[in-house]
C-alpha cells in the first residue's frame, strides 16, 4: 500500500502567498553552541505551504481550525486531473468528473509542477476554482476540496467569492498540495492541520498524505 506525502515542506525558499508572513526558521539553542539540545525557532504564516482554511478565515465568527471534525479531513477522496491548458476550474470540469457521492475531491492541475522549483517565488498565474465551481461543489454535497496551489480563488479578487461559497457551507479547504506523483482516482487522504488554539483560527499547515486504497 503506497503511501504519497503531497505536503509542500516548509523552509525558508517556500513561496508564500502575496502579503503573507514569509518563512523564518532560526536556531534558538544548539548542541553545536554547547546546548544541551537542538531548538529552532519557527515564524511563519498559518496559510504557508500545504494547509487548511477554517470557516472563520473569511467569516467571522464561525468554526476555528482547532475545531473541524477529523472524519472530514481523514477518509475516501478523489484527485480529479484538470487539462493543463486549464487557467481556472470551470463548472463544466465538475459536471463532467462525476463526482456524485464524492464527499472529498482534490484537483490536480498545472499548478503542481510550480513545486519543481521553489526558488521562483510565489507565482500569481495559478489555476484557480472559479466561483461557479464552487456552487457546484456545494450542489454536490462536498465536505473538502484541495487544489495544488496556495489559493482556491483567483489571485486579485476583490469578492473572495470561491472561498465564501465554500466556507459558508463548512466546505473545508486544503490549499497547497504537491499532487506531482499522483494520478487521478480515489485516496485514503489523511490531513492533519495543527491543532492552534489561539489566534483568529483560520487555518494551519497540514501534513497531508494521500494512501492508497
Amino acid at each position: 500500500m503506497k503511501i504519497y506525502d503531497v505536503s509542500v515542506p516548509i523552509g525558508e525558499q517556500t513561496p508564500v502567498y502575496e502579503g503573507d508572513p514569509k518563512v523564518v526558521i532560526e536556531t534558538a539553542n544548539a548542541i553545536a553552541k554547547g546546548d544541551t539540545a537542538n531548538v529552532s525557532k519557527l515564524c511563519f504564516g498559518a496559510h504557508t505551504a500545504t494547509h487548511v482554511d477554517a470557516p472563520n478565515h473569511f467569516i467571522e465568527g464561525t468554526r476555528k481550525v482547532d475545531e473541524l471534525p477529523l472524519e472530514v479531513l481523514i477518509g475516501k477522496a478523489r484527485v480529479v486531473e484538470i487539462d493543463k491548458n486549464a487557467a481556472a476550474i470551470e463548472s463544466s470540469h465538475i459536471e463532467n468528473a462525476n463526482l456524485k457521492g464524492v464527499e472529498r475531491v482534490l484537483f490536480k492541475t498545472r499548478n503542481s509542477e510550480f513545486w519543481n522549483d521553489l526558488g521562483q517565488g510565489f507565482r500569481k498565474d495559478f489555476t484557480y476554482i472559479a466561483p461557479d465551481a464552487a456552487q457546484k461543489l456545494v450542489e454536490l454535497d462536498a465536505k473538502l476540496v484541495g487544489i495544488d496551489y496556495l489559493s482556491v480563488e483567483k489571485f486579485g479578487s476583490e469578492d473572495f467569492a470561491t472561498h465564501i461559497t465554500l466556507l459558508k457551507n463548512q466546505i473545508i479547504i486544503i490549499e497547497g498540495l504537491d499532487l506531482r506523483e499522483v494520478s487521478g482516482g480515489d485516496y485514503e487522504l489523511i490531513c492533519l492541520p495543527l491543532k492552534i488554539a489561539s489566534g483568529t483560527g483560520d487555518g494551519a499547515p497540514a501534513r497531508t498524505v494521500l494512501r492508497e486504497l
